[in-house]
């Protein structure tokens, strides 16, 4: 990924199925997959999208590259297999997975996206390059902003299928990058500390969770660190 991301001023219709078709992917095919194996749902941002950690015996990933699924799987020779098809419904996706149906583990977390087996999935491909070049741009200064601070004990850097996010807990404080949701229709870094954040005269927690900056005021790493960089002073005071 290139450290810097074009600004956008806000997104479509066609943006809005993208996101919730990969949303809807995320939770009923990828993390229904690791979590049938290993009782985990974490994902992890991945080139091209984002996958499965590997899970298994056989280091099996699943992963979203584009508009393709892609499912790797390591054999005990060092070689591996893949399959690649292109996302048309929830039940092929899980076919080519190997599940024998789609469906998020509903009894870990509330799901947020329907479950429709045989609907298509509209995933059109410029939108789903937005969105994998924002998670990479999120990951990447997520990565940033954990080696900086090292005593706040950050956590992995996740990919939680629920809100389809990528985020850290470092200190009672979660930080993240989101691809957009009914609350903040365009994609937006957040900062999120454990208590009502006090009022700042320049209004830098907007929201009820905490603050916000949507992705046309991000146009690198580094802003979206600097970013996490102010809540974090702020949150602390």
């Amino acid at each position: 990924m290139s450290e810097n991301i074009s600004r956008h001023s806000g997104v479509d219709d066609t943006f809005v199925r993208t996101r919730a078709a990969l949303h809807a992917v995320a939770e009923h095919v990828l993390a229904a997959a690791r979590y049938r194996a290993i009782g985990r749902i974490g994902l992890v941002v991945t080139p091209g999208g984002f996958g499965t950690p590997p899970f298994g015996a056989e280091e099996r990933v699943v992963a979203v590259d584009g508009t393709d699924l892609v499912v790797r799987s390591g054999g005990t020779d060092g070689a591996s297999a893949v399959r690649r098809a292109p996302l048309r419904t929830l039940a092929a996706a899980a076919a080519l997975t190997g599940l024998p149906a789609p469906g998020g583990p509903a009894d870990v977390y509330h799901l947020n996206t329907p479950c429709d087996p045989d609907a298509a999935l509209d995933v059109d491909p410029d939108a789903a390059r937005r969105i994998a070049d924002w998670y990479a741009l999120g990951d990447a200064a997520l990565r940033q902003w954990c080696a900086e601070i090292p005593a706040d004990e950050p956590s992995g850097v996740t990919l939680w299928p629920e809100h389809a996010d990528v985020a850290i807990r470092a200190a009672d404080i979660n930080y993240g990058a989101s691809p957009g949701d009914d609350y903040v229709s365009e994609p937006y870094l957040y900062v999120g500390p454990p208590a009502p954040p006090p009022p700042t005269e320049d209004g830098f927690w907007n929201a009820p969770f905490g603050a916000f900056l949507t992705w046309d005021k991000v146009s690198s790493v580094a802003d979206a660190v600097d970013f996490f960089r102010q809540g974090r002073q702020l949150a602390r005071r």
